[in-house]
Parts: C-alpha cells; sequence; structure tokens
C-alpha cells in the first residue's frame, strides 16, 4: 500500500487523537502516506481530506476529542452517498483506511468494503465498551473515571445534606458505564437498560435504610434505561424524601484521556496499520486476555453481553 486514509466517525472518545497519531506515524515509519478525512464519511462523501505527516500529530497526544472532527451521516447510509465516498476514495488513489470508532462506525465499514471492496480496519473507540469479541475499548477508562469523580463530589454533599441523588450517566443501549461506576462509586442502586427495575422496591429499600438512620442515598441512572428527573420526582412523592437530579451529559466524552485510554489507543492504532499493510481487512483490532487479536467486522458489531447480574448482585451485597 502507498497512500491510506484515516478518520474517525460517531460518538468521540477520549484517546481518539492519541489513535490519529499512532496511525499517521506508525504508516510513515513503512514509507506510507495518510490521508486525514475530516467529519467522519460526510468528510469522505465530500472530499474533505488533507495530508497527514508527523509534525501534523504533534502535541495532540493528551488531547480529548478528535482532530479530524466527528459527525454522524445519515447520508452514508444510502447508495448515492456510498458511491460518493468511493468516488473519492478513488479520486485520491487510497489504498486501505483505518476507521476509528464504535459498532456504527464498524457496521458502515463493513458495508462499504462489502460493496466496493476497499480495506478497512477498525480502531474501536466508544465510552460504551460496547465492541463484542474485545475486553476494553478505549475511552471508556476515561469516561468512567470522569462519572466516578463527579459522583465521589456528590456523596460527599449527599451524607452532609442527608439527601437522595439520582445521577444519569450516559448508555442508551448499555448499562456498562452505570453498572461500573455504581460499583466504584458505592452507589445504593442502579438502573441500566439490561434489567428491569422496580421503583416500588427501590423505595421500599430507602424507607427501610432510613428507618435504620441511613439518610442519604445515590442511584445511578444510564440514560437509556428511564429518565433521571422522573425517576428523582417519582421517589420524592413515594418517599416524602428530598430527592435531587444530576444528569452528566456530555461532559463524560470530553477531558484528557487517561494513561489507560491514550495506551490502548496508541497500541491499536500502531496495529491497524500493520495488519492492513499485511493485506488483511473487513476487522478490527483489539485487545482480548491482554494481547492484540482481530475481530471480524460481523462479529464485532453483535451485541456484547453484559455480566449484568453478576455486577448487581456485587453492587447490592456491598452497599
Amino acid at each position: 500500500m502507498k497512500r491510506i486514509a484515516v478518520l474517525t466517525t460517531g460518538g468521540d472518545a477520549p484517546g481518539m487523537n492519541a489513535a490519529i497519531r499512532s496511525v499517521v506515524r506508525t504508516a510513515t515509519y513503512h514509507n506510507v502516506e495518510v490521508l486525514g478525512v475530516f467529519h467522519g464519511w460526510w468528510g469522505l462523501i465530500n472530499g474533505e481530506l488533507k495530508l497527514l505527516d508527523r509534525r501534523a500529530v504533534s502535541g495532540i497526544i493528551n488531547q480529548g476529542g478528535t482532530m479530524l472532527k466527528t459527525a454522524r451521516c445519515q447520508e452514508f447510509h444510502t447508495e448515492e452517498g456510498k458511491q460518493r465516498a468511493f468516488e473519492t476514495v478513488k479520486k485520491h488513489a487510497i489504498d486501505g483506511m483505518v476507521v476509528i470508532g464504535g459498532n456504527g462506525s464498524f457496521a458502515g465499514a463493513h458495508e462499504f468494503f462489502k460493496r466496493y471492496h476497499v480495506p478497512c480496519i477498525g480502531v474501536p473507540a466508544s465510552i460504551d465498551n460496547d465492541i463484542n469479541g474485545i475486553d476494553m475499548t478505549f475511552g471508556v477508562d476515561t469516561a468512567v473515571n470522569t462519572a466516578l469523580r463527579a459522583i465521589d463530589n456528590i456523596r460527599d454533599t449527599s451524607t452532609s445534606m442527608e439527601r437522595i441523588f439520582v445521577i444519569e450517566v450516559m448508555g442508551r443501549n448499555t448499562g456498562y458505564i452505570a453498572l461500573t461506576v455504581a460499583l466504584a462509586g458505592g452507589c445504593e442502586e442502579v438502573i441500566i437498560p439490561e434489567r428491569t427495575y422496580d421503583l416500588e422496591a427501590i423505595c421500599q429499600d430507602i424507607a427501610q435504610g432510613n428507618a435504620r438512620g441511613k439518610a442519604s442515598w445515590i442511584i445511578v441512572v444510564a440514560e437509556g434505561a428511564a429518565s433521571a428527573a422522573e425517576i428523582a420526582r417519582k421517589i420524592t412523592e413515594k418517599t416524602s424524601r428530598e430527592t435531587r437530579h444530576v444528569v452528566f451529559g456530555h461532559i463524560q466524552r470530553g477531558g484528557r484521556p487517561t494513561a489507560c485510554s491514550r495506551e490502548l489507543a496508541l497500541r491499536l492504532g500502531w496495529e491497524a496499520v500493520n495488519r492492513l499493510l499485511a493485506g488483511e481487512h473487513d476487522k478490527a483490532v483489539g485487545i482480548c486476555g491482554n494481547k492484540l487479536v482481530t475481530v471480524n467486522f460481523e462479529l464485532a458489531i453483535q451485541h456484547k453481553a453484559l455480566d449484568v447480574e453478576g455486577m448487581y448482585n456485587l453492587i447490592r451485597i456491598l452497599t
């Protein structure tokens, strides 16, 4: 290969810049040119590309977000959109692509490869840790620690003011962040999409705890499972206890990536280029059992099962 493209698509994740840096510097080490595609699939459709050298990616390893920008592109899901993207690939003599993103990004790369046979390797970047077949995506460690620091702060005021707090974290289709921060934060309850919750039982626990002298309570809610504001309102109605809600929102996507997120992004960017140059395609790279592996896109985009009951029971036992 003489020229490859790198793009970031879907939701941003801390560590994307480190991955871009790794891709560019690994490729240039092998005398392969790298074109950066701006705004993800939209940029590939509309020809927003720029040649990147080693200097272009200096000073970004510690920055959150993505220097290439990102966007969700409905046009890429159309026949016309894919065709225009392929025309860009041909026009710029792109021999292969490194796609940095989550399962939606990999689904798009998989379809693009099947239709036009453009070699693609995926680098898993997602704060939801929802790529099947690997242990962890980069970005999730940073997002979890961002949420955990905020929960620790809320714990202080919750204890001082003797209040109930309902905290909403990201997670439309998965409760990974909610489960992890609830366990690590010593929270009393967690509500996630994978498990039906019983608000009556939660309110009974609060009443029984209050009778024993327990005056503060923290409940973590994944955004895809329920509204923190609605849960808080109902708890106040049923228990007459003052209940506040906090929505963390996109604060979890930003911030400087942790050492774990950076190291993983750098290793996976390096591995993605090497796999591409070795002739592999239609796969994602990842870590499994502390070893670098590849997973076919078709498998990677399938639902990733969590040990929901095991994690939930542990949270309840340790409360």
